[in-house]
């Protein structure tokens, strides 16, 4: 077990690390007994960011003085490990020599007990063939072989309940971890369904909060309007005032205009009037005037007869 800060490899471009941890983590080596194989694990809080089985084909490279690596064809990813210092970095990775050694001993001795257990097949039927002829050979035996074979059978009757009651322990200790992983599996999976939740929350408060924003701008612009609608309202007041004012002057010079035309049609009448008088006075004056040029003629007549 040591502590380093977990990163993977960046799926789209096979080249970049993306951080799985976000600060040092526990990082085990781990014995599966009921698959019989070793694994890597790391969890940061509820979350598995390593589970990784070791197989004798894999390598731990050391690719600074303290980061290392290892790809996990299984997971199909790479995983990298960042120590505080290069001691921690060259023990796991002697750890891992050892695991991945270990992991390779096991799988030969997987294959093995399943040779073992395909040979050893034929021969139980083999052995029970001939059975009568084993019988006729321990009737010939002395009690001294008896008894050992005895004491044999029960020592290997021991040793397989010894052996029955430590796998049943290391069952149900590797049991309860696997349980325990696929709970903080399951659990990691439920909290990456509630950040999906918040960041959908997060995005539908911003588009909320941008709207407000729209909304207060236009708030203040209709504060900005309102604060004119006073200074408007005395403008219109006052314009409506001259207008008023001008109407009357309009409705006064209308009176003035009817007033003047009236005058003007008086005033013809009186011109016509004069007219006809002015008229009958020239008439009457003609009139004068001939009987004027008259008594003149009388007047020299008279004056030549005398």
């Amino acid at each position: 077990t040591t502590r380093a800060h977990v990163f993977q490899i960046d799926p789209n471009t096979k080249k970049n690390w993306m951080p799985a941890s976000k600060q040092a983590v526990t990082v085990s080596y781990f014995y599966d007994v009921t698959r019989n194989s070793y694994r890597i694990i790391s969890v940061d809080g509820a979350k598995v960011i390593i589970n990784s089985t070791i197989t004798p084909n894999m390598t731990f490279t050391k690719t600074s003085q303290k980061f290392g690596q290892w790809a996990d064809s299984r997971a199909n990813t790479v995983f990298g490990l960042g120590f505080s210092s290069e001691q921690q970095l060259t023990k796991f990775a002697e750890k891992f020599q050892e695991v991945k050694e270990a992991a390779k001993i096991a799988k030969d001795k997987t294959q093995e007990k399943i040779e073992t257990s395909r040979r050893e097949t034929p021969s139980s039927t083999q052995a029970s063939s001939v059975n009568g002829t084993d019988d006729e050979k321990a009737s010939h035996t002395g009690p001294a072989n008896t008894h050992l074979k005895s004491e044999n059978d029960k020592l290997k009757i021991a040793l397989t309940q010894r052996a029955n009651v430590r796998e049943c322990g290391s069952v149900r200790v590797c049991k309860s971890v696997c349980d325990c992983i696929d709970e903080l599996e399951e659990q990691c999976s439920e909290i990456n369904r509630e950040k999906e939740k918040n960041t959908q929350l997060k995005r539908r408060i911003e588009e909320l909060e941008a709207e407000l924003r729209e909304k207060e701008t236009e708030l203040k612009d209709l504060r900005k309007q309102s604060e004119i609608i006073p200074q408007l309202m005395s403008e219109c007041e006052y314009v409506s005032e001259k207008l008023e004012a001008a109407e009357r002057d309009n409705q006064n010079l209308e009176d003035k205009v009817r007033s003047l035309k009236t005058d003007i049609e008086e005033s013809k009448y009186r011109q016509r009037h004069l007219k006809v008088e002015l008229k009958s006075f020239l008439e009457v004056l003609d009139g004068k005037i001939d009987d004027l040029h008259d008594f003149r003629r009388g007047l020299s007549k008279l004056g030549t007869d005398n």
